[in-house]
């Protein structure tokens, strides 16, 4: 009898659990599609690139589509790092009364306006072509495989971000994660729309 009492109260903690969670399931499938889209987005500008068109600059200052996907690939280590430090940390829902919408986060990311890169996601150049691809390829995958299966609520866990100590919850990171390639395929295919862009050999 203990047990089945037992059992039950762990049914309903978990349906607790599961009622009061605030990541959807539609949030969590949302982020994950949109993870594998702008992966695969990237993979079909970039994958049969020659060395010329992966290397070429549109003016010396102006980084190649080379350095554009390193680039990409480094905010893939900062993005799994702020997700791993934000999943750790204590919940705090409460947060979202004060916290910017989600629109907030996905109109910075996709406007039109330069940003600077800071010096830790600053491209090399040292990476030669493709390989800059399997670069960001592999750290992507490993962010779809824990945004698929982790179990932790993303909109109750926080950051709190340099612009005016706003707290940030973990979905909205992921807005970033996957909104900064799409901001960078646009840069890609302007790249590749310029007059002086190699064709095939």
């Amino acid at each position: 009898m203990k047990q089945m009492i037992s059992f039950l109260f762990f049914l309903a903690t978990v349906s607790a659990q599961a009622q009061s969670r605030l990541w959807t399931a539609a949030d969590q499938k949302y982020t994950v599609e949109n993870l594998k889209r702008t992966r695969d987005e990237l993979i079909r500008e970039t994958e049969n690139l020659t060395d010329a068109q992966w290397h070429f600059h549109e003016t010396p200052e102006r980084w190649s589509i080379a350095e554009v996907v390193e680039h990409l690939a480094l905010w893939e280590i900062i993005w799994a790092r702020e997700i791993s430090i934000g999943a750790r940390s204590k919940p705090q829902p409460e947060l979202n009364q004060i916290s910017r919408p989600d629109s907030y986060y996905t109109n910075f990311i996709m406007e039109d306006t330069p940003h600077k890169a800071p010096d830790i996601a600053k491209p090399t150049g040292f990476i030669r072509g493709k390989d800059n691809l399997t670069f960001f390829k592999r750290l992507r995958d490993q962010a779809i495989g824990y945004a698929d299966t982790t179990k932790t609520d993303m909109r109750a866990h926080f950051e709190f971000t340099a612009a005016g100590n706003s707290p940030r919850n973990m979905h909205q990171v992921y807005i970033y994660q996957w909104g900064h390639v799409d901001r960078h395929l646009r840069q890609i295919r302007k790249v590749k729309a310029h007059p002086g862009y190699p064709g095939k050999l």
